[in-house]
């Protein structure tokens, strides 16, 4: 895809406001910790989860609460900061050595008192992890293979006694191992390093755990994401919470391809300063294939390290129906998997058709790397038939994984809301 950042630099990107979407965690019922007006410091907590009252989401910024949005029935949507000053909340600093000597509780509390816990995520249903639940096993995912994506390699390799300490905190939290895996092997202890390469889905942790451990009804594993590692190693070495990650800025519409150095839950806007305006585009918060469109007054994601720009302008031929195409006029995935050569196609916001009839031609199956039969697993969804989900392998599903699906179906079908649907209802059946 177009537009990728070709500079290695690193730009600093700093925004008047940052803020939390409560309504982006599913399965979390907020409540509200902090009001209008009130002075937080970075590491604080602004709400926690009804059903779980000890994972609470921390305030990536000094300031003090700007505004705080609700939508219908007062559902929380939006917790905006004002950034003012630096001040930070503290907490205990642990070696890995003390790390090591520790219980699970011991770590489980830092991390809970710290209200960093929202950074684990859990599978199946990709939803913010329970404390309470004992992991299997833990997976991290350092290999991004997603369109435009940061690169984690040399980001792990310039922060590695802060990365290992994560890993060292982590392996107290699972009576199972934790998993790495990475696009070349880098020494770390107390985790299992898997190197691995390929296209996309091959960086997707669902993907991974596949192919390394799946998931069998009535397990639970642990995911989280490599920079958020980090994250956590940085708490246990400094005993603060540092909030910056490093995003991707590119695209088919982007002018200026770049990596910045960004507060969690960042203005979009201040990502767009050596952007054109003048063009027309959409802006999505994460990658192009499971990112959400946002606008120039929206915030980034919190699980998201990408902000992608690809051009809104469709030019419709006339009669294009009629025309057969070519290799450089025509999408087409044989030409992305078997080119010989890096070029690059500048990816737009049309579909090239409207949504059809299913018509099961395999176009599923050649990019879904896993060993799960697509079509059967969308009619029994679509059948609400949860004995033939769970028996087609839907516990080892998310979303995600089926997102090229979605953008390689012939007949425009959203395959990845489909399996998400499915969890769902999986999930309420209990």
């Amino acid at each position: 895809m177009s537009g990728l950042p070709t500079n290695n630099s690193i730009s600093d990107f700093h925004s008047s406001s940052v803020s939390l979407l409560p309504n982006q965690f599913r399965g979390v019922k907020p409540k509200l910790m902090v009001s209008e007006g009130d002075k937080v410091k970075v590491g604080q907590a602004l709400f926690f989860d009804k059903t779980k009252p000890d994972v609470k989401w921390p305030s990536p910024a000094n300031g003090f609460v700007k505004e705080i949005k609700f939508g219908p029935r007062r559902v929380i949507e939006k917790i905006e900061i004002a950034i003012e000053g630096k001040e930070t909340l503290k907490h205990g600093t642990l070696s890995k050595e003390q790390i090591k000597s520790s219980n699970k509780d011991t770590i489980l509390g830092h991390i809970l008192n710290a209200n960093l816990f929202p950074l684990i995520r859990q599978r199946p249903f990709n939803k913010v992890a329970d404390p309470n639940c004992d992991p299997r096993d833990i997976f991290i995912s350092g290999y991004n293979s997603a369109p435009l994506a940061v690169d984690i390699h040399p980001i792990l390799e310039r922060n590695k006694e802060a990365f290992q300490l994560g890993l060292t905190a982590l392996s107290k939290l699972t009576s199972g191992e934790v998993f790495l895996t990475l696009k070349e092997a880098i020494d770390f202890e107390d985790v299992q390093v898997q190197t691995i390469a390929g296209p996309h889905p091959s960086g997707n942790v669902g993907i991974q755990i596949h192919h390394i451990k799946p998931l069998k009804p009535n397990e639970v594993i642990w995911t989280m994401n490599a920079q958020h590692v980090i994250t956590l190693g940085r708490l246990f070495e400094s005993g603060i919470y540092d909030p910056k990650i490093i995003v991707s800025i590119g695209g088919s519409g982007a002018d200026k391809p770049d990596f910045a150095k960004a507060l969690m839950g960042t203005k979009i806007e201040s990502f767009l300063d050596n952007q054109s305006s003048n063009k027309p585009v959409r802006i999505i918060s994460g990658d192009v294939l499971t990112g959400h469109t946002v606008e120039r007054h929206d915030f980034i994601g919190f699980y998201d390290s990408s902000i992608t720009i690809i051009d809104d302008k469709v030019d419709r031929p006339f009669l294009g129906m009629l025309s057969p195409g070519s290799s450089k006029t025509k999408y087409s995935l044989t030409n992305t998997f078997l080119t010989l050569t890096n070029t690059f196609f500048n990816f737009t916001t049309s579909q090239n058709g409207e949504k059809r009839a299913m018509v099961p031609i395999n176009a599923w199956e050649k990019v879904l790397p896993m060993d799960i039969l697509p079509n059967p697993l969308y009619r029994a969804i679509l059948a609400q038939d949860v004995e033939e989900m769970e028996q087609l392998g839907i516990w080892e599903c998310d979303d995600e994984d089926f997102a090229l699906c979605s953008f390689a179906c012939p007949s425009k079908i959203d395959v990845g809301k489909v399996i998400r649907d499915g969890l769902d209802l999986l999930e309420q059946e209990g």
